[in-house]
């Protein structure tokens, strides 16, 4: 009797602690899904480019746009951005736009030169003191290029160069959304 009891114990503790590692696996999995499912709404901000004209966050709403941030300096920036200019002239005239965020500690003389002799077509962006980096999750590497969607939603973020492939079906996929 005594041996049937404490058998009938153990299966029930077996049975409780199944139950506890069950729920707490299902409340891991419920926060996974969540983190992974929510989207990260873009920070509010107004640019100005480097003709002074200012862009407002209210001039954004129900756009797609890029914000990708880069530096003179950037061997991969400078790279990449005849791909930029592409992806930016393929998707422009169905609203995309597009600023180039030039990191706080690139000269900003050099910023207007490359500007200038590379004819970039986007809006180009001084970050002076570094406070759109920073609203942006503090960026330091360069290139890192944020797309966001209509609902002003970071959508992608791509640190280094990205697939031009990818970006390019997301950009279209994004803009095709009502």
């Amino acid at each position: 009797m005594i041996a049937s009891s404490t058998n009938q114990n153990k299966q029930a503790g077996s049975f409780k602690l199944g139950i506890v590692v069950g729920v707490v696996l299902l409340l891991v999995s419920i926060f996974a899904y969540q983190s992974f499912n929510s989207k990260q709404a873009a920070p509010k901000l107004d640019f100005t480019n480097i003709q002074g004209k200012t862009l407002t966050q209210q001039s954004l709403q129900g756009k797609v746009y890029m914000v990708n941030f880069w530096a003179t300096s950037c061997a991969t920036c400078i790279k990449e951005m005849p791909q930029m200019i592409a992806s930016y002239e393929k998707y422009r005239s169905q609203g995309l736009e597009f600023f180039a965020v030039a990191m706080s500690y690139d000269p900003p003389n050099y910023v207007l030169n490359f500007t200038e002799t590379r004819k970039l077509p986007f809006q180009v962006v001084l970050d002076h003191q570094g406070k759109i980096a920073q609203a942006y999750g503090d960026v330091k590497l360069t290139p890192t290029t944020f797309v966001i969607d209509k609902q002003g939603n970071i959508v992608k973020r791509y640190v280094g160069e990205p697939s031009f492939d990818e970006l390019n079906q997301l950009l279209a996929k994004e803009l095709a959304k009502s």
